[in-house]
């Protein structure tokens, strides 16, 4: 069976205090994975601004005996660094390590789980 690991990728920023929330979503997401055979790391990467940067991220992955990568981009829509940046990055990523699979996901703001979680966050806030 294939070791899958996961990349949560985000923005980035000059505020270290910006990497916070991600560095707990990666601890979230490493628990409910738990101790799966197949389950790889699950690792942080940025766009700009904030190492390490995907293809580093990926390399480690590569490293660690990953066969299978999926990207997870933690960017609440589809704008121009999902729709344009990001797939040079992957594209970039597969011809650095063609034997491994690369997956991308969704932006996590396209999915309706998501937004219902944002929903009933803003509705417990009046």
């Amino acid at each position: 069976m294939a070791t899958h690991g996961i990349v949560l990728f985000g923005h980035g920023a000059r505020d270290v205090r910006w990497r916070e929330p991600f560095e707990r979503l990666a601890e979230k997401v490493r628990a409910a994975r738990g101790s799966d055979a197949d389950a790889g790391p699950v690792l942080l990467a940025f766009l700009e601004l904030m190492e390490p940067d995907l293809p580093t991220a990926v390399g480690v992955l590569v490293s660690d005996g990953c066969s299978v990568v999926t990207v997870v981009p933690v960017f609440f829509g589809q704008g121009g660094h999902i729709r344009r940046d990001l797939p040079e990055v992957i594209a970039r990523c597969r011809g650095l390590h063609p034997s491994v699979e690369i997956k991308c996901a969704v932006a996590v703001g396209e999915d309706e789980g998501v937004l219902d979680a944002v929903a009933e966050y803003c509705l417990r806030q009046v």
